[in-house]
């Protein structure tokens, strides 16, 4: 329950931070020639962790209608809080670099990785659950619907993180380099409080 806590509490700083993020992102590369252009890491990165982010804000609503446990509630909603946020964010900062929300590109393209295999079952991307996946964990209660979500949210939160470093690592606007390495930091840390909590239930991460 500390470990919650603890994210609840990051969440929370997360929430109050964003209107301070997103005006600074504007100072940073928000006009003239520093602009992100439609086709850089920095675009690429915003439109794809936001596809990434709004999964699992679904992902977390589902398994809160599904479950009374309040551990695995509160986890839920705390991730569905801050990812949420964080996808108006990038959103906002494609609006304030006035580039599109969608690209022809494949996913990934911004990272070397457009020629991967993509689509399969909705699974756009490393890390995402499929559509069956996703009808499954909407059929499942209790235990199970606990179970299940841990798993699909650990191998998310192992895409997510994947793509967060690419954004590091290539991304060139300041604030949202920061951002990525944030969401590095906290989905590292859920990953091993979603292990402990998985472990309490007789299961384990499926990879």
């Amino acid at each position: 329950m500390r470990h919650l806590g603890l994210i609840a509490g990051a969440a929370a700083a997360a929430l109050v931070a964003a209107g301070a993020i997103t005006y600074a992102v504007a100072e940073d590369g928000g006009s003239g020639a520093s602009t992100p252009t439609a086709g850089s890491a920095d675009a690429g990165f915003a439109r794809d962790m936001a596809v990434h982010h709004q999964q699992a804000v679904e992902m977390s609503y589902i398994v809160r209608d599904r479950t009374k446990n309040e551990e695995v509630r509160r986890l839920a909603y705390d991730i569905a809080q801050t990812q949420a946020n964080q996808r108006g964010m990038l959103l906002g900062w494609l609006d304030l670099w006035e580039l599109p929300k969608v690209s022809a590109d494949p996913p990934m393209t911004w990272m070397g990785m457009g020629d991967m295999s993509s689509g399969k079952d909705g699974a756009l991307m490393p890390g995402m659950a499929t559509n069956s996946e996703m009808k499954k964990l909407g059929s499942l209660s209790g235990r199970q619907a606990e179970v299940f979500y841990l798993q699909l949210m650990t191998d998310h939160h192992k895409g997510g993180i994947h793509m967060a470093e690419g954004c590091v690592a290539k991304c060139t606007v300041g604030v949202e380099k920061k951002l990525a390495q944030g969401m590095v930091d906290a989905q590292q840390s859920e990953i091993q409080l979603m292990a402990d909590m998985l472990k309490e239930r007789g299961a384990k991460p499926r990879s």
